[in-house]
């Protein structure tokens, strides 16, 4: 029990904070009805249910951290929290702020704030001497045929604020670095993201090559439990860099996974990062050398945690739950069946008309689920100027070979009708 707890009765009081965004939504609620917790979820647009439970579903401007915490201060003061839990990149530096105004542990916000802009985390990792790609940060409004002289090739471009590989673009020469630059450009001065901070900002590094994995962390007490490790089959090596495959367990050499483990723990020191879930991707060099790409102080995006279980059945979100809790974790150790999840690229921009082989994708022996998450009528936007999927295709097998080939299978057998727009 929490010191925090003593001598109150009831369940512990949980606020999420929830992005209109996310997929993730229900498997933190189901998390949080299992534990039986006291359960507010604040989101940024109202819900449809508001009215009828003002107590437990709220509205907040994330991007205003001090009207936020002002507004669950407030809450705080007749009903005390117990955890704040944040939900996806958009939350985390307004649920830093709030938990650390109600004196909960958490993350420093200003570590917070590190992680959510590739630039300054480039900083402090190469300032710590950690091993890094050459970088140089570039402003919008700046000459792109100046910049491109200065560059070493081959290079990647990407906004500092933005996730999912959104407007993250490989450029091999000047004349392809001077056209990401402009796509880079105009994806900053799409409304939804114009404004923000950072949003005039490009940043460029060196390309790394090598395979990428994700790995999967919970930090306790400033020490890093490695949860799992992804692997990503299919190459990232541009122009675009879309993630579709993750597998796990890791197929690397164990001196590897070790390696990979070492270099996130070490990326989590410098940034200050003592607690909560972190998802790092990583490069991995030919030599078996980590370098780290990023490292964000939140859990794995989409529906990608689904492939996860724990002890006897437990999810990742029950897990981040129990953990921000303090609640017993009898184990976290994975459960034992290879896993991995298909996020399902969307192969061209238009109007989604309709999806077909769907029966026939379930069939694929090891295939556990088809989830479609766009819906006919949606006009898609494929990467890099989109950051959604089509939907999620989970599987699980004997082996993480037999997981992939299942996966690709699957993928075969959809048909997406998609009319140009």
């Amino acid at each position: 029990m929490s010191e925090r707890r003593r001598g109150r009765a009831g369940p512990p009081r949980l606020l999420l904070l929830v992005p209109t965004t996310t997929y993730r939504t229900e498997a933190f609620v189901e998390a949080a009805t299992a534990l039986g917790v006291d359960l507010v979820i604040a989101s940024d647009r109202p819900s449809t249910f508001s009215d009828a439970y003002p107590e437990s579903l709220l509205t907040l401007d994330f991007a205003n951290s001090g009207k936020a915490v002002e507004v669950i201060a407030d809450l705080a003061r007749q009903r005390p929290f117990d955890a704040v839990v944040p939900v996806d990149d958009l939350t985390t530096e307004v649920g830093a702020a709030i938990a650390e105004a109600l004196g909960l542990r958490t993350n420093a916000p200003a570590a917070i704030a590190r992680t959510r802009n590739k630039h300054r985390m480039r900083e402090a990792l190469a300032r710590a001497g950690l091993p890094s790609p050459s970088y140089r940060l570039f402003r919008t409004d700046d000459d792109p045929e100046t910049a491109a002289q200065s560059v070493p090739y081959p290079c990647v471009l990407k906004p500092t604020i933005l996730s999912a590989s959104r407007g993250v673009i490989r450029a091999d020469g000047p004349a392809a670095f001077v056209t990401a630059f402009g796509r880079v450009a105009a994806i900053l001065r799409d409304p939804e993201v114009a404004g923000q901070p950072g949003s005039e900002e490009i940043l460029v590094e060196g390309f790394m090559a090598g395979r990428e994995v994700a790995l999967e962390g919970l930090l306790r007490a400033g020490v890093l439990e490695v949860l799992a490790l992804f692997d990503k089959p299919d190459p990232l090596d541009g122009p675009f860099f879309e993630e579709t495959l993750y597998v796990t367990p890791s197929r690397l050499p164990l001196e590897a996974q070790t390696a990979i483990a070492a270099a996130t723990a070490a990326a989590a020191r410098v940034l200050d990062l003592r607690g909560g879930p972190v998802h790092a991707e990583v490069r991995v060099d030919a030599g078996g050398r980590p370098r780290l790409v990023e490292l964000a102080a939140r859990s794995i995006g989409g529906l990608c945690s689904r492939t996860l279980r724990f002890g006897t059945g437990m999810s990742l979100e029950e897990v981040i739950l129990r953990d921000a809790l303090d609640l017993p974790i009898a184990t976290l150790e994975r459960e034992r069946p290879a896993a991995g999840v298909m996020m399902l690229p969307i192969p061209r921009a238009g109007v989604l008309e309709g999806v077909e082989g769907q029966a026939e994708a379930l069939a694929v022996p090891g295939i556990e689920a088809v989830t479609l998450t766009a819906h006919v009528g949606q006009t898609l936007v494929p990467l890099p100027e989109g950051s959604r999927y089509l939907g999620f295709v989970f599987a699980r097998g004997d082996a993480p070979a037999g997981v992939e080939a299942a996966l690709r299978e699957a993928h075969r057998r959809l048909a997406f009708r998609i009319r140009p727009t």
